[in-house]
């Protein structure tokens, strides 16, 4: 083999691997979900959104386990925070699935779970607040 033909093999290969690389456009900060223009990164932003609001209710959930459970309600607290967990689920899936096989589903299933779940993070930051 020469050199020219090893070089061409090469800048092929490399050319392949980059062509079939997957293009990341996944939420890298908080500035490039202040207006994404991309459907994959407000996907991105949207799901990014919802872990927010998911580490918010974790954090609302132990302050409210505690007082339930200092009032005695701590196993109806928590059969309830697990049949609203299966509600959420469920009450997104069906509010995305009319877009079932679109790029835009993902972005609707986290926007709901997203205001769902900030919804429920606020019942539990009243609960123990008195």
């Amino acid at each position: 083999m020469t050199r020219t033909s090893i070089c061409q093999s090469l800048f092929g290969l490399a050319t392949l691997l980059c062509l079939s690389a997957p293009v990341s456009t996944s939420a890298q900060s908080a500035a490039e979900c202040i207006s994404p223009q991309q459907q994959s990164l407000m996907n991105a932003c949207a799901y990014r959104d919802y872990e927010k609001a998911d580490a918010a209710l974790n954090a609302a959930w132990k302050p409210a386990k505690k007082f339930a459970d200092a009032i005695g309600k701590g196993k109806a607290l928590l059969s309830a925070q697990r049949a609203w967990l299966a509600y959420r689920d469920a009450a997104c899936e069906v509010h995305a699935s009319p877009y079932e096989g679109g790029s835009i589903q993902p972005l609707m299933r986290a926007t709901c779970l997203s205001e769902i779940t900030a919804q429920r993070t606020q019942m539990l930051l009243e609960f123990h607040a008195y």
